[in-house]
């Protein structure tokens, strides 16, 4: 479905993400790790198209989407969460996830349709709906992360690119994010997500890419690269943790 080649971004004289090769295939959930800096969040970016990049290419279903901007690679088919959760704070949570709807991809539903399927989906990530009329500025941080996941959702996606979806979740809100991200992918939805969790990252990924100093430096299944002794070095220390 997605496949990267040669992918680098310079940022000055930075090199944040360097000839990155890598893919993410059909109903498939690969989790990108590595050390705070590493150039996940940018390499996630890139992909979306809200960062040029400055070398590579990028294919998705076939289709060069190099250079696209990010409402073309919306339409496309990806859609991205961030690692701050926010919204626009004078719209209700359901208007926002509307938003979505209405302009996330190439259908042109009316503006009944678009309130139902919003409400569909907002159940789907159970979000509470009795806070669905309320000002997303006044909704709490687990609420804004359903509520982004929600409006990424509603552009209908063929991949979604998860931005540490689960950052300042207890324990129990974790292992519902974890059931909820499975249901998406096998609803058909592919999956690239970044977590820093990696008991979270075990138990979901297909595959694991790890990011170190902008480079890639492991690429396979989960056991395979925390047994990889320069994961272990640069990133996860003691094995036995996990």
């Amino acid at each position: 479905m997605l496949r990267l080649s040669g992918v680098t971004k310079q940022i000055g004289g930075l090199t944040a993400v360097n000839r990155v090769d890598m893919r993410v295939d059909n109903d498939q959930i690969v989790g990108l790790v590595g050390p705070n800096g590493a150039g996940k969040t940018t390499l996630l970016n890139i992909i979306s198209g809200i960062l040029p990049l400055t070398a590579g290419t990028i294919e998705f279903c076939g289709k060069d989407i190099t250079g696209m901007k990010a409402d073309r690679i919306c339409h496309k088919g990806i859609a991205k969460t961030f690692q701050i959760a926010e919204s626009f704070p004078n719209l209700s949570a359901q208007q926002c996830v509307m938003i979505g709807v209405l302009f996330g991809n190439h259908n042109a539903p009316s503006m009944r349709e678009a309130e139902k399927t919003a409400i569909g989906i907002m159940e789907e990530v159970n979000f509470p709906p009795e806070k669905a009329a309320t000002l997303t500025r006044n909704l709490n941080v687990v609420e804004l992360k359903r509520l982004q996941l929600a409006r990424a959702l509603a552009s209908n996606p063929k991949l979604l690119l998860l931005d540490e979806l689960t950052t300042g979740l207890n324990p129990k809100e974790s292992r519902e994010a974890v059931e909820l991200i499975r249901k998406i992918r096998d609803r058909g939805t592919s999956i690239l997500i970044i977590e820093h969790v990696m008991s979270v990252i075990m138990g979901v990924s297909d595959r694991i890419v790890v990011l170190d100093h902008g480079e890639k430096i492991a690429d396979g299944r989960p056991y395979e690269v925390v047994n990889n002794q320069r994961v272990i070095d640069t990133y996860l220390g003691d094995i036995d943790a996990f």
